[in-house]
């Protein structure tokens, strides 16, 4: 490549990395445009969850209850008072009088009906019909069921004139049969006509006061008060007059006394008469019971409900003050306020104090808190996480209340303690990392008091519970991890409710049990909920979680079972990879099963070309020396994407593939650049160290950087000559030393602390790789044959061999004190 070509390339580059930076503004505004949208939703979500139902006004109290918080009106109210209401009510209903229906014309209607029943006998007899037939049309017509022993003495009643003498009416036949034929009635005689005036006084003097028929039951309602109302002119007046009521039976002795006033009456004839009139006489006076009770509703309904004033900023209910049944019913009817432009307004409020919680917290750990650094696909995960959360608490808030009323001996606060306040915090832990399940413990746990009624105790044992269940689950290495989580988070659960118990200065009583027992449960519900959720959220946001890395450690896994035929001595050198960085993670406190698993994954793109790599060689022809330096720089160099490549076909995460990418950086590939700066013709072509270095990026992480330095120093170990600890321990430092003065380690967050400690490490894993043996004597040919193939097999690594020391140790002599100590015997 020519100057001028360089130049032409330096300038392009110059302007496509400024026309980067103008291009990513507009994604920068873009994804920040869409961070503060996904905030803003959320504080709308939440204050639509707490606003209805009035959610800042606590309803757990009973009555007697010690109050954990002062509660004051927020407007002036106009409050309910069911129980004086009903009071009311019952008063109206009691007000309401009987009414009974009078009928004044019921002694004419029987009078009419008797006299009609005579007239009718009487005719039928002088018609000669036959008397069963006339007994039975008789007593239709009266409409009750009389037989002849009844009926006949009727017809023997003495109010007939003397008729025309027998004679002359047998002198005459054909004439009385002409002027009086069978079919008409004969009008009634002046006696007939004064027996009937008479009979229709009697009756009537014997319903001439208003008979009812049961006088106990009237008397009764009378002293409550009975109104009485004409069936004919239907005025209505208030009876006070108890001697104008009788009962039947004082009206059938007033008919016996007045028909012994009728004249020519004898005993037989009276009684006849008593009988009949008995079954015809009916009560004038009768309850009605469908208008009365119809009344009685009318006035019930008509009474408006009793209101008491409640005026803005009152104080409803103290703190530590007894709760009285005058205050439940003011803190239920607080609760039930509708959706007017008070609740819309105190929501409009709400959503801007959550906006800026978040928004205020957001701003501060972003810049403060080293790794709370959440792109969108987080910010999205945390929002799904918040709602999720607070839906799961609302929900168990309805059932609660509905297992409330089947259990009424379980305060309805006590069920709270089983709620899983922890869920979101410690999902929040395993997928991301503790600075954000902190963030997250702190904002939820604020919002849920405000869910419960701004409690101070709410808010207090789910953030604690949050921050118990986070810390237990960090670097989650098997499921089990969990279970003992949400059994260290029970425990801590119930310490935390006895705390509560004793500061509200409660008795300890079945209520502390049942607590007890719900807060134990609430522990455990958060781990079966975050088990069950976990697998949904790896695929839904495509995050490699530890308990994804669990089963990626699987040496039986499809990609590492190919790489162990295909390049078994890459997977051998995988291994001791991953046994360096795992070692050296938990040195520095990075994520020793992220290590382990990226570096078994970190080299999976040499199972495409595996014999060009010299540890998958096995003595065979090295094929680079049939290649341009160049062309051998560039196999080298696709192994990085080749692994990008299968580890997104196998699915291994977004983590696995950023550390292949980045586990060699930028760093040069030496022995190739030396071996084409030696072939350099000066005059021609000048060798450009950038075609001889990986494409990057830099280790961005500490667990990438780690899989860097433990490849480089597990790939120089095996040409040491000599590994004994000294050796070891300046071949690592040579190593660490030259990839920091590189600049590989600048974009991550190694410290020269995690440096010496990662050092210290890796002296240790190899020194118990390359440990001594006892150099037992050997038979002599055995020697000969050592020195024979010593002298056959030569150098077959393309990596540049460790120069020699140049102060070698000089030996113990076999028997002395060091000779014991450096085997270990001291």
């Amino acid at each position: 490549m020519t100057k001028s070509d360089r130049k032409q390339e330096a300038g392009s580059r110059g302007k496509a990395k400024s026309g980067s930076v103008s291009q990513r503004r507009l994604p920068w505004f873009g994804e920040r445009f869409q961070g503060n949208l996904l905030v803003f939703l959320l504080a709308l979500f939440l204050t639509i969850i707490i606003i209805p139902k009035g959610g800042f006004i606590p309803d757990y109290y009973a009555a007697g209850d010690i109050a954990s918080r002062d509660v004051k009106a927020p407007r002036d109210l106009l409050i309910p008072d069911e129980t004086l209401t009903e009071k009311k009510r019952q008063e109206a209903e009691d007000e309401v009088r009987s009414l009974y229906d009078f009928d004044p014309n019921a002694g004419q209607e029987i009078a009419d009906r008797l006299i009609g029943a005579i007239r009718k006998l009487n005719s039928g007899l002088a018609k000669s019909v036959p008397r069963e037939d006339l007994f039975k049309e008789i007593a239709t017509h009266l409409g009750v069921n009389f037989g002849a022993e009844e009926l006949g003495p009727l017809a023997e009643l003495p109010i007939r004139a003397e008729r025309p003498q027998a004679r002359e009416a047998q002198a005459e036949p054909d004439a009385l049969a002409v002027t009086a034929p069978e079919s008409a009635e004969s009008p009634p005689s002046a006696r007939e006509q004064e027996f009937y005036q008479q009979l229709r006084k009697v009756i009537a003097q014997s319903l001439g006061p208003m008979v009812v028929g049961n006088l106990q039951l009237f008397r009764a309602d009378r002293e409550r008060g009975v109104v009485i109302r004409d069936l004919v002119s239907q005025a209505e007046w208030e009876e006070t007059d108890l001697a104008a009521v009788v009962g039947v039976g004082d009206a059938m002795n007033l008919l016996q006394e007045h028909l012994r006033e009728v004249r020519g009456l004898g005993a037989r004839h009276r009684q006849a008469l008593f009988v009949v009139i008995q079954k015809l006489l009916r009560p004038n006076l009768t309850f009605n019971k469908n208008e009365t009770e119809a009344r009685k509703r009318q006035a019930r309904e008509a009474v408006t409900p009793v209101l008491f004033q409640v005026k803005k900023g009152e104080m409803v209910v103290r703190e530590g003050e007894r709760v009285s049944e005058d205050q439940l019913k003011k803190l239920k009817a607080l609760r039930e306020i509708g959706s007017d432009y008070s609740t819309l307004r105190s929501g409009l409020g709400l959503l801007l104090c959550i906006l800026l919680l978040f928004y205020c917290t957001h701003l501060f750990a972003r810049r403060n808190v080293r790794k709370y650094r959440p792109n969108n696909r987080d910010l999205t995960f945390l929002v799904m996480t918040f709602l999720g959360l607070f839906v799961l608490i609302k929900l168990a808030i309805f059932i609660s209340t509905a297992l409330e009323s089947a259990f009424p001996y379980i305060d309805s606060a006590t069920y709270y303690y089983v709620f899983p306040f922890a869920v979101g915090a410690m999902l929040v832990r395993i997928v991301l990392n503790s600075e954000v399940a902190l963030v997250f413990a702190i904002l939820s746990a604020l919002v849920l008091g405000t869910l419960f009624g701004n409690s101070l105790v709410i808010c207090f044992y789910a953030l604690v519970g949050s921050l118990t269940g986070a810390h237990w689950v960090r670097q989650c290495k098997e499921r089990s991890t969990l279970y003992r989580a949400g059994f260290r988070l029970s425990l801590i659960n119930m310490a935390l409710i006895l705390g509560i118990h004793v500061m509200a200065g409660r008795a300890f009583d079945m209520q502390l049990l049942y607590k007890f027992g719900f807060g134990l449960a609430g522990g455990l519900v958060c781990a079966i909920i975050v088990n069950g959720t976990i697998p949904l959220i790896e695929s839904a946001f495509k995050y490699t979680t530890d308990i994804k890395l669990l089963e990626l450690a699987n040496m039986n896994q499809p990609v590492l079972r190919e790489l162990m035929i295909q390049a078994p001595g890459t997977y051998h050198h995988s291994i001791i990879v991953g046994n360096l960085v795992e070692a050296a993670a938990e040195a520095i406190n990075a994520n020793p099963l992220l290590a382990r698993v990226a570096a078994y994954y970190h080299d999976v793109g040499k199972i495409r070309k595996p014999l060009y790599f010299v540890e998958n060689m096995h003595g065979q022809d090295n094929r680079h020396d049939k290649l341009a330096p160049s062309m051998s720089a560039l196999i080298l160099m696709s192994h990085v994407k080749d692994g990008v490549e299968l580890a997104r076909e196998s699915k291994l995460g977004e983590p696995l593939v950023d550390i292949i990418r980045q586990h060699h950086g930028t760093a040069l590939i030496k022995f190739f650049y030396d071996k084409a700066k030696s072939k350099e013709d000066p005059g021609v072509q000048q060798v450009d160290e950038r075609d001889y270095r990986y494409p990057g990026p830099k280790p961005q992480t500490r667990e990438a950087a780690l899989i860097m330095l433990a490849d480089a120093v597990e790939a120089a170990s095996r040409t040491l000559t000599d590994p004994n600890p000294a050796r070891i321990q300046g071949m690592v430092q040579k190593i660490i030393n030259n990839i920091f003065i590189d600049g590989q380690l600048d974009e991550c967050e190694l410290t020269l602390k995690d440096l010496h400690n990662i050092a210290k490490s890796f002296n240790r894993i190899l020194a118990g790789i390359f440990h001594h043996r006892i150099d037992y004597p050997e038979p002599a040919y055995k020697e000969r044959d050592k020195e024979t193939g010593k002298r056959k097999n030569g150098e077959d690594t393309h990596r540049e061999p460790a120069k020699p020391a140049k102060d070698k140790e000089v030996a113990p002599a076999k028997g002395s004190p060091e000779d014991l100590k450096r085997l270990g015997m001291s």
